[in-house]
């Protein structure tokens, strides 16, 4: 059966109030945010001793640690930020492990410099391509030399951003240390939002084999407001990618609240990963019953 779960990231305490109150909600994997109010994890930061104590905490909630995130813009057009960024989710990547869990997740970036989700003309470009594909063949390679997986998150505005440009990555690097984070609404635009059945069949059928982890979030049109949006989720030291809800003709709401047809996505998520973690995203801590409980009720109409 798919195993409901969420980011520890909606969560702005100390380490064992965010196990507490996960166990509390009975959700059974947590993707790992290293953001906790007592116990810092940012970079150079890491420990085995502290990694030890994470993952002894959630595993003493009957929580655990399925993935970490990572999310970094892996081709920054400065390059020194770019470097800094890569070395960070390197030094994650080497730490994986010691939390208890092999997946380190992380999108391909953008070349726009003022925001890690928003579109840059060059992220079409071949050159863009090769940039990421070499980035990627590094933290694979980096990844397999720690007993670790990077899982690659495709997002429409990144430069690896649809389902033909995935297929790509993994033909190209054909290697054991580089997987899939599957979220099917990060495959949609304003063009194919209303063709769900075309894209997540798609997706499933192109990509499906390569899925490690799972999202739960939702996708909708947006009204008329096209700048990129974030979201209040209680913390003024939240990552942006807990904020972040979306720009321009696509709003990223929590799963629930828009189109995609889920009925159809955990059917499909079920063929070649009945046991996954889908890991609930895009929502605040008094959002999180409502959206377990409308997933639930999906898993159960489905049958996995």
């Amino acid at each position: 059966m798919i195993q409901i779960g969420i980011f520890s990231g909606y969560f702005p305490y100390d380490l064992e109030t965010t196990a507490q109150k996960i166990q509390d909600l009975g959700l059974n994997a947590v993707q790992l945010d290293l953001h906790f109010k007592d116990i810092d994890l940012s970079s150079g930061q890491i420990t085995k001793e502290k990694a030890k104590r994470v993952q002894d905490t959630f595993r003493d909630h009957d929580a655990p640690i399925c993935a970490i995130s990572g999310y970094t813009n892996i081709v920054h057009p400065d390059h020194d930020k770019r470097r800094s960024n890569v070395e960070r989710l390197k030094e994650i990547i080497r730490s994986a492990r010691d939390f208890g869990t092999p997946y380190v997740i992380s999108e391909s970036g953008t070349f726009n410099a003022e925001s890690e989700w928003d579109h840059d003309p060059h992220n079409r470009s071949e050159d863009a391509y090769e940039q990421v594909r070499s980035v990627l063949t590094e933290l694979a390679q980096e990844a397999w030399d720690h007993g670790a997986t990077f899982l690659l998150e495709t997002y429409v505005n990144n430069v690896v951003g649809s389902v033909r440009e995935t297929s790509r990555v993994f033909n190209d690097i054909d290697h054991p240390g580089l997987e899939l984070l599957m979220d099917p609404t990060n495959y949609f635009d304003s063009g194919n939002i209303d063709d769900q059945t075309g894209v997540l069949n798609e997706v499933f059928d192109t990509l499906g084999d390569r899925v490690r982890i799972a999202h739960a979030k939702d996708v909708k049109r947006a009204g008329d407001d096209k700048s990129e949006k974030h979201a209040d989720i209680g913390d003024d030291d939240a990552l942006a990618s807990h904020t972040f809800r979306g720009v321009g003709e696509i709003e990223l709401p929590a799963a629930g609240l828009g189109s995609l047809d889920y009925d159809l996505y955990v059917r499909r998520l079920s063929e070649r990963n009945p046991n996954i973690p889908l890991i609930i995203e895009h929502l605040d801590e008094s959002d999180v019953p409502r959206a377990k409980e409308f997933l639930r009720e999906v898993l159960k109409r489905q049958g996995v």
